[in-house]
């Protein structure tokens, strides 16, 4: 920053940088996401009334009456989330491959993103499966109280992705390799100490393969902890810009946000169930399903009351998320001190998440804080912890 500029004018600069053209597409894409979510809530209940209408996991279920209970709650919770997928494809391909496509936020062929799909699909129906089994477990036993007991379950299940995501389902998706050694790997080596990340979990991914954004990440907890750096970042960034990025997904690990999002998800989850163990009835009415709360039949009517109250509870989610993504800001300007680097790594994000936003459309939408703001703070702390001259 110079000296004839003040941390706002610098600020502004740095955004005015991009261009009225990138800065007009960046809106755009944002702001079509935010209808997306609307768009989606609608999708998710037109695919559950096809499939009450249907009656297709009544057949399911019928077929499975004479198993053991789990055998047939786990059959019938795995074809709904089969057949509900499968009709969302369509919806799939137009928001993550094909939008993607036409904002150049994605070179991914898409052969290898159907591929993809159907490998996360395993996941899916399977994890989904074994959860729903679950939460019907927690109504036959402890009946209209069940919700208190799937707040335990939701933190399980949110634990069990901490520890096994990030070692056994990624790399799945991803090449994960270590990082070469050079000033990037040692520089990256100083961090990991900092947050007591051993060396030898120190990653560089293709994240190129599915999407050209520019990121890196600190994911899982305890044994599984491990930074990971896209070979997007690595290619377009400077070394003091993938040293303050890293930082700030290191201060996520250090001020223990996982673990703050293993206590409050949970807390959510709850209140949803509680919802949703109230709205159940007149929603199964609504979409003419004759299912009881306690029955896996039911689950198109889970599908409607979840989806419409995830998008109601969602400006509370992001304002959480926005609290957590300011602390790390925080913690990687004091422990990187690399305030013009983190400002232009972010400015780089800004062509798929607009950095102008109104004050509205960032408190319901915004799962950060908007670049622009991000880069002002960047700014101010340059401002206020000037750096002492090298010495001769």
């Amino acid at each position: 920053m110079t000296a004839t500029l003040t941390p706002a004018a610098e600020t502004a600069r740095m955004i005015d940088s991009l261009g009225p053209e990138a800065l007009a597409k960046a809106q755009a894409y944002t702001t079509g996401n935010h209808w997306l979510l609307l768009a989606g809530a609608l999708v998710s209940i037109l695919i559950a009334w096809l499939i009450v209408r249907s009656k297709v996991l009544d057949r399911v279920a019928q077929r499975m009456s004479g198993r053991r209970w789990a055998v047939a709650t786990l059959a019938v919770s795995a074809a709904f989330f089969a057949i509900s997928d499968l009709l969302s494809l369509p919806w799939s391909l137009y928001t993550d491959w094909q939008r993607q496509h036409a904002y150049d936020l994605s070179k991914q062929p898409l052969g290898d993103f159907l591929g993809q799909w159907a490998l996360g699909e395993v996941f899916e129906i399977g994890l989904g499966a074994l959860f729903m089994l679950g939460v019907y477990a927690l109504i036959r036993k402890t009946g209209a109280r069940w919700w208190l007991w799937g707040g335990g379950l939701t933190a399980s299940g949110v634990l069990l992705m901490l520890l096994a995501g990030p070692s056994l389902i990624d790399p799945l998706f991803n090449k994960y390799e270590p990082v070469p050694p050079g000033t990037v790997r040692t520089a990256l080596e100083q961090i990991a100490d900092d947050v007591a990340i051993p060396h030898d979990r120190i990653f560089m991914y293709d994240g190129s393969r599915q999407s050209e954004r520019f990121t890196a990440n600190v994911t899982g907890i305890g044994p599984s902890a491990r930074i990971a750096i896209s070979d997007v970042a690595l290619k377009e960034a400077t070394l003091a810009e993938v040293l303050a990025v890293t930082g700030h997904e290191a201060g996520h690990y250090k001020l223990g946000h996982a673990w703050r999002a293993a206590v409050v998800m949970p807390l959510i989850a709850m209140l949803l169930f509680f919802l949703l163990n109230r709205l159940f009835a007149p929603t199964a009415r609504l979409l003419g399903s004759d299912a009881t709360l306690g029955e896996p039949r039911g689950l198109p009517v889970f599908m409607v009351v979840g989806s419409v109250l995830g998008l109601l509870v969602t400006p509370i989610t992001n304002n959480l998320t926005r609290i957590g993504e300011k602390e790390a800001d925080a913690y990687s300007l004091k422990t990187v001190n690399e305030p013009d680097a983190l400002a232009t790594a972010l400015v780089k994000t800004a062509e798929y998440r607009y950095p102008r936003p109104s004050a509205l459309e960032e408190v319901l939408f915004y799962t950060h804080p908007s670049v622009e703001k991000r880069a002002l703070r960047a700014m101010e702390w340059k401002a206020a912890h000037p750096k002492a001259p090298p010495t001769q």
